[in-house]
């Protein structure tokens, strides 16, 4: 959860212990040519070096309302920073253990994911300051469209989403309320078969994992990355979970399906293009199909500093494709390991407990007087 943890189960390789300064290059928009100044780590086969531990924690939302521009003021931002950092402070006070029962799934106010019982926000991570993009802090992540919003769905991807066949299947994503990251819907938690994929900790929430990668707004904000001329890693902290670009490869039969997608790459210059295919209809990115595609880029900005732009594509979603970009802080954090769920026998208690209670019932009916 924080980061006193258990060590990580994966091996990393080591990244260079002393990273030469470098000026912030010309990287504006969705530019492919080359962005880096000399000075910049490189590997033996002269690529830039990308290798290293990254913290994605950032106030910084995917949208911004709309109608608000892009970049904010320091002032601005200072401003909002400091609300938050006073929120998170009255937040992170000890929870009554005292305290009355919530109502059946929670009132909806501030405080333990709605009221219903969850720990304090001492255990959550959502960031303390917003990306700060070609020197500018930015209102979002999302930079095209230019207002800042997710276009509109297309008429099949509306269908699609009130079925009650799409609703039923298991989700890492929040097609349901893409207001609230992470939860699925109350009804994505009645049935072992349909609960969602993240809640069963086998695909990171929010598609913190991607692509595309996005800021949790929990905690275990880290990424790793790890290359090699063959092939680039990028591990997540949240949910364990590692995908593996294969550089300079084809794309996998369009019949194999998997859950991150089928990711290739190759370099544009000094950018490292990551193009990803083959999506299972279970990952539904913000409620996608099967035939979402994403392209990512990363850009060594400078030595403590990875430039991340993905575009998204799907016409059977999405009235239009539609590009975010922030900027991945170096940290010298270490990752841990992530276990839950299904490593720690909690959905067979779950079940236990629902046995039970069906038990009680029973008992119950039989012992009243006919």
């Amino acid at each position: 959860m924080t980061r006193a943890r258990g060590l990580t189960l994966i091996a990393v390789l080591s990244v260079a212990t002393a990273l030469l300064s470098v000026t912030q290059a010309d990287v504006q928009g969705q530019t492919t040519r080359s962005a880096l100044a000399g000075g910049v780590p490189r590997t033996p086969d002269g690529r830039p070096d990308l290798q290293g531990t990254y913290d994605l924690g950032t106030l910084t939302p995917l949208e911004r309302r709309a109608g608000t521009p892009l970049v904010l003021t320091d002032e601005q931002a200072k401003e909002l920073e400091i609300a938050v950092a006073r929120r998170t402070q009255n937040g992170n006070a000890p929870v009554d253990g005292n305290r009355a029962a919530p109502p059946k799934g929670g009132d909806g106010t501030p405080g333990p994911y709605g009221n219903v019982g969850g720990y304090n926000n001492f255990w959550l991570d959502p960031g303390s300051t917003y990306t700060v993009v070609d020197g500018r802090k930015r209102a979002s992540l999302l930079i095209d469209p230019p207002d800042g919003r997710v276009p509109p769905l297309t008429e099949a991807a509306r269908q699609r989403r009130s079925s009650a066949d799409y609703n039923a299947r298991p989700t890492s994503d929040a097609a349901a309320r893409e207001d609230d990251p992470g939860f699925e819907g109350p009804d994505a938690y009645n049935d072992p078969e349909i609960r969602p994929l993240a809640e069963r900790c086998l695909l990171g929430f929010s598609s913190t994992s991607g692509p595309p990668i996005l800021p949790t707004y929990f905690y275990n904000n880290l990424h790793q990355i790890v290359q090699t001329p063959d092939h680039v890693m990028i591990l997540t902290e949240m949910v364990h979970d590692a995908r593996i670009v294969r550089m300079n490869a084809q794309h996998l039969p369009q019949a194999i399906r998997k859950w991150l997608g089928d990711s290739v790459g190759h370099w544009d210059g000094d950018t490292l293009v990551v193009d990803t295919t083959n999506f299972s209809d279970k990952t539904r990115f913000r409620g996608s199909s099967v035939n979402l595609h994403v392209v990512e880029r990363f850009t060594r900005v400078d030595a403590k500093t990875l430039r991340y732009q993905f575009t998204i594509d799907d016409p059977t979603t999405w009235t239009r494709p539609w590009t975010a970009e922030y900027t991945w802080p170096a940290t010298g954090d270490m990752i841990y390991e992530y276990a839950c769920h299904e490593g720690n026998y909690a959905m067979g208690n779950i079940l236990r407990g629902a046995r039970l209670k069906e038990k009680e019932a029973e008992d119950a009916k039989k012992s009243k007087p006919q």
